[in-house]
């Protein structure tokens, strides 16, 4: 019977990094090989949803080490945002994080409203054509 507590605790540690790493970095390099934007999007707000829920738990562990559970809810709640069957992340950045952004003007109406299969708009060619320009000029160039 030991040795089962053993497996379950291995299991246990193990389950947590698989579900909220190994199984996205390689749905996400996945994601990056295909033509798809549905999926880009997906795992995108994927890595922001997990990062702000990994600043939270670091400034709230003084007060989530007192619920004896919180690390199989955590578990739990990052398993939707990742599987492909639910599209936890993209919901919830489509539901609550884009109408924060645009709250407190981080995004601005007409970049938002754009569908995510929709392609780039003007505005991004505008700048990456504008970084690019900065990033390849000249040394003579930079000083005008």
């Amino acid at each position: 019977m030991d040795r089962f507590w053993t497996f379950l605790t291995y299991i246990h540690s193990f389950s947590g990094p698989a579900i909220m790493l190994l199984y996205p970095l390689y749905a996400s390099v996945q994601a990056i090989e295909t033509e798809d934007k549905l999926d880009d999007e997906q795992w995108l707000a994927y890595w922001i949803l997990y990062s702000f829920l990994t600043l939270m738990d670091m400034v709230l562990e003084p007060i989530l080490r007192w619920v004896p559970i919180w690390y199989e809810m955590k578990v739990l709640l990052v398993a939707w945002l990742v599987l492909p069957q639910f599209r936890g992340a993209a919901f919830i950045y489509d539901k609550f994080v884009r109408k924060q952004l645009r709250k407190y003007g981080v995004l601005s109406e007409s970049s938002s409203s754009s569908s995510s299969s929709s392609p780039l708009s003007k505005s991004k060619s505008k700048s990456k054509n504008k970084y690019l320009g900065l990033v390849t000029s000249k040394k003579g160039e930079q000083e005008e």
